[in-house]
């Protein structure tokens, strides 16, 4: 096969992986209440974060701890659909694996709302209630 024609081929596997991508967050969306929750919340983040105009180390932490909550929600949901797959019965470890894939978000939202209380908390007080004195 002449590499040009290859090369093509490739361009459109590579974005069939992204139509594939998105219609895996389109299913959290759609099936998933938390999505929505980790959606508001993170334009939420965005808004104030922008209107409290933070640095750009800020803004890459920000975007950082969104993200890995957002990934490990990912994770959470096809790790849940793999259980029920292969375990349609109740099985106590399926459980197991499911709760402490929960319990993976669960540590990555708390840790992300410290770290924006950390960011966010102190530049949102002085423009609320002004400098301390």
């Amino acid at each position: 096969m002449p590499t040009d024609v290859r090369e093509g081929l490739a361009l459109r596997r590579r974005a069939r992986s992204f139509v594939y991508a998105a219609r895996g967050w389109l299913h959290m969306l759609r099936t998933q209440p938390n999505a929505w929750i980790h959606a508001i919340i993170s334009l939420g983040v965005f808004g104030l974060a922008f209107w409290l105009r933070v640095s750009r180390i800020e803004w890459a932490i920000l975007l950082l701890t969104i993200m890995l909550v957002w990934m490990a929600e990912f994770f959470n949901t096809a790790l849940e659909a793999a259980v029920d797959m292969a375990m349609p019965d109740i099985h106590p470890l399926a459980g197991t694996a499911k709760d402490v894939a929960a319990a993976a978000v669960l540590v990555g939202a708390v840790g992300s709302v410290i770290i924006g209380l950390i960011i966010l908390g102190p530049p949102l007080w002085l423009r609320l209630f002004g400098p301390a004195g």
